[in-house]
């Protein structure tokens, strides 16, 4: 169950996460290179995971794995994704992406279907700054003309979350799998469709 916090009634918008709020791998593994502070050339990281393997990188299986695979074949959004995006659209409640990531995450979104549901995108990989840099969080709120308190921010990481609040946001993290713990209070979600009763 939600718990309020006194700001979440000012909120406007909602500025999300991806991976782990809206989206997930097929699987339920990221590649390893989503975990990575920078982006390493892909040939380089690729030579060095085959050699650790065993396997000599050839020019063809290097080029074999630069291939674009299509985002449904290997993302899927959680269950209540959707239907939460579509319902706060609705409700004319206005939305961005705060997000560690690649610059083709709009191109993901867009295969799957959700990209139209925001207005920004915050990316790390495009402003050279990483959660919990206020910069992240503050490019999205401006972006959408409003401040801090009219923003609610969602992520699946406590100390994300935290930074945000600290920042001046409302937030709620989200926990699909387990309750966070109490001590300090992290008001909560266990899924999207929750956010609902805050708009």
């Amino acid at each position: 169950m939600a718990r309020r916090s006194p700001a979440s009634e000012e909120a406007q918008a909602v500025l999300f996460d991806s991976g782990g709020v809206l989206m997930r791998p097929i699987g339920a593994r990221w590649n390893p290179r989503a975990s990575l502070s920078s982006t390493p050339d892909s040939d380089d990281y690729h030579r060095v995971l085959l050699r650790n393997l065993g396997t000599e990188p050839t020019p063809q299986l290097l080029a074999d794995l630069r291939r674009e695979v299509p985002a449904d074949r290997v993302l899927e959004l959680y269950p209540d994704a959707r239907e939460t995006l579509e319902e706060l659209s609705r409700r004319q409640v206005r939305m961005a992406v705060v997000s560690d990531a690649w610059p083709d995450l709009p191109d993901l979104h867009a295969a799957l279907g959700i990209h139209h549901f925001f207005e920004a995108y915050a990316i790390s990989a495009e402003l050279g700054c990483n959660k919990p840099d206020p910069r992240i969080y503050h490019h999205a709120s401006t972006a959408l003309g409003l401040t801090p308190p009219r923003c609610l921010f969602i992520d699946d990481d406590p100390d994300l979350f935290q930074a945000a609040i600290e920042l001046g946001y409302a937030g709620r993290a989200i926990n699909r799998d387990s309750p966070l713990p109490d001590v300090p209070p992290v008001p909560s979600i266990a899924t999207l469709t929750e956010l609902l009763e805050l708009f």
